[in-house]
């Protein structure tokens, strides 16, 4: 496919379609005072209005050589000691969060036409904790922790597909086989943004910062 063909597409196509998304109106002035309290509330009218897998986000961090780096992980929990999601700490993004212990994320939730930006430290949890989040998940989870090596190179597909089998069978075995490196982490926001769409481009962003008195909130710029 040509680059002109992949131009094309990208003029064809459009934002919040009112076939496929509802912008809501959004007063700041009714506000919850804490990030969390929004967070929450927007999270469960964003699974009631059918966004498919709400409980993703984009997490960014930096590498060693202080370079940037994004993906898509899940969301593990929220709640007044962090934004929580879980890795390896031997991946590329635990060995990222270990040398800069900071990270942003982002939820994008078109069907409303929102998204919600959580910025802030890193703090790693302890193993117990982080092994218990991992068996409170599917066999599935625990079969892929065990497979472990993530982000190392791969030889071939079968390799994958036989380190894969041994770690199902090895995990339906014990469903509480330990993984050492996976470990839970929790992103403690500074800075929480929510953005709401507007078909008049008058975007509606809401910020909050964390003082040392509790959280300030005020609006930005579209």
């Amino acid at each position: 496919m040509a680059h002109e063909d992949l131009h094309e597409m990208l003029r064809s196509q459009r934002v919040w379609s009112p076939e496929v998304t509802q912008l809501r109106p959004f007063d700041p002035d009714t506000a919850p005072p804490t990030p969390l309290l929004l967070f929450t509330s927007w999270f469960a009218q964003a699974v009631e209005a059918g966004q498919p897998e709400p409980h993703t986000m984009s997490l960014a961090t930096t590498d060693e050589e202080g370079r940037p780096d994004v993906r898509i992980v899940m969301l593990h929990g929220a709640d007044g000691e962090g934004w929580s999601f879980a890795t390896h700490a031997t991946s590329r993004k635990g060995r990222a969060l270990s040398a800069h212990p900071h990270a942003a994320l982002a939820f994008y939730w078109p069907v409303l036409g929102r998204q919600v930006r959580v910025r802030g430290p890193v703090t790693s949890a302890p193993c117990e904790e982080s092994q218990a989040d991992l068996h409170a998940r599917s066999t599935g989870a625990l079969a892929a922790a065990l497979t472990g090596r993530q982000s190392e190179q791969l030889a071939s597909l079968e390799e994958l597909r036989r380190a894969s089998q041994a770690a199902r069978e090895k995990a339906r075995a014990n469903p509480d086989e330990p993984s050492p490196t996976w470990t839970l982490y929790r992103l403690r926001p500074e800075v929480v943004e929510f953005f709401q769409g507007d078909a008049e481009r008058r975007h509606v962003r809401l910020e909050y910062r964390r003082t040392g008195f509790g959280w300030s909130r005020g609006l930005l710029w579209p």
